[in-house]
């Protein structure tokens, strides 16, 4: 998808009204998870930020990783836009600490898009709460490169 193509689906995902279904916890121990996160065995944020998609409704099963790398390679993370942690809901990567109700609303417009990032760890997103909360963008990506802003969060 061209630059021009992308931002173009970005302002438009505001008046899409597709259905995505969204399955909340279940409480079968057995059930399939929602979300699969990597992350590394002693991130902490990592797991705040578990426990906030949890808080959400989501179902989540996290997977231990030594080495993010290769876990971004595969799912197609530009290494610019990536952060501590990757996480899979279907066919689409949301990377870093991107808030619950911001995936939400991704997974319900169903763009023809790779995913969402936060990059790096901004003060203020989920899992990294602190002193001086910080705007930052949620940013929408293909799989050809191209990206744009899907959202602006204000503390």
């Amino acid at each position: 998808m061209n630059p021009k193509k992308l931002a173009m689906a970005v302002l438009l995902l505001g008046g899409v009204a597709l259905v995505v279904s969204f399955r909340p916890a279940s409480t079968d121990p057995g059930a399939a998870a929602d979300v699969v996160v990597y992350k590394s065995p002693t991130c902490g944020c990592c797991v705040k930020w578990i426990d906030h998609l949890e808080e959400a409704g989501y179902s989540v099963r996290a997977q231990d990783v030594v080495d993010m790398v290769p876990v971004k390679q595969r799912e197609g993370v530009p290494m610019d836009l990536s952060s501590c942690h990757t996480a899979i809901i279907g066919d689409y990567v949301f990377e870093g600490h991107i808030p619950a109700r911001v995936i939400t609303d991704f997974l319900e417009e169903g763009p023809d898009l790779a995913g969402l990032a936060v990059p790096g760890m901004p003060i203020g997103s989920p899992g990294m709460e602190g002193w001086n909360p910080q705007p930052y963008d949620v940013i929408a990506f293909d799989g050809e490169g191209n990206r744009g802003v899907f959202k602006r969060i204000e503390p």
